[in-house]
């Protein structure tokens, strides 16, 4: 069987395999409703088409498949993943990746291999998934973590004052710096968040769990008493 998002892929490819003299019991889209018939034809091979392999929940089709069907030997076809693509397809029960620009021939190697219960990939693509897993590329962080990233150490301990509660004049008391001072390192904490007060700054910080992850860089003035923070002369 082949399953596709897209119709027209998935009767094309069929058309080729049957001008080739395969055996096509169905080609049908899309393909979450497709593995119900899968199931219920239980073919040798399944022939899955994704254009996103990398995004959450594409591969629950292939489980469900395999869960249902364990004899159904299911080959992704789809665009270069990123190596966790491939190694989510392979989670999910999948026994080989293709890449959708692969020649007829290349699909039929991999049909037959799968069937076989060897695993169908391509050399190349299986050592980059395996150099991927050995060595995991670092994740976009979440948004805690972005919004920390664009604040220096010294508006860092502003913001954490200003949750705090502190108005300008404790911030610059506490901080060693003139009120004036105090106010610019406050708006410009204000327009780096993007919020249009001080108590959206404090309420943003608190959601995303930035005020967690700034603790630790907010104590920079424990080890600067000379103010500068981030190794700036202070404005």
């Amino acid at each position: 069987m082949v399953v596709d998002d897209h119709r027209l892929h998935a009767e094309a490819l069929a058309s080729a395999l049957k001008l080739r003299g395969h055996r096509v019991l169905a080609a049908a889209a899309p393909v979450a409703g497709a593995a119900d018939l899968v199931i219920a034809r239980v073919p040798e091979v399944c022939l899955l088409g994704t254009a996103t392999p990398a995004e959450p929940g594409t591969f629950d089709p292939v489980a469900k498949i395999k869960r249902e069907r364990p004899q159904v030997a299911v080959v992704v076809l789809g665009p270069v993943p990123s190596p966790r693509g491939i190694a989510a397809a392979f989670a999910a029960g999948a026994s080989g990746y293709v890449r959708h620009d692969e020649r007829i021939e290349g699909v039929e190697r991999a049909m037959t291999k799968a069937r076989a219960g060897e695993a169908a990939v391509a050399p190349q693509l299986l050592q980059d998934a395996f150099a991927e897993l050995l060595n995991p590329a670092e994740q976009p962080d979440d948004e805690g973590r972005r919004l920390l990233q664009m604040l220096t150490p010294r508006e860092v301990e502003v913001l954490v004052r200003v949750a705090e509660g502190e108005d300008t004049r404790l911030i610059a008391a506490g901080m060693g710096i003139a009120p004036s001072t105090a106010r610019t390192h406050v708006q410009r904490v204000l327009m780096k968040l993007n919020v249009g007060s001080r108590l959206e700054a404090a309420a943003l910080a608190a959601r995303t769990g930035l005020l967690d992850r700034a603790g630790p860089l907010a104590r920079v003035r424990q080890a600067d008493p000379a103010g500068t923070g981030d190794g700036r002369p202070e404005l």
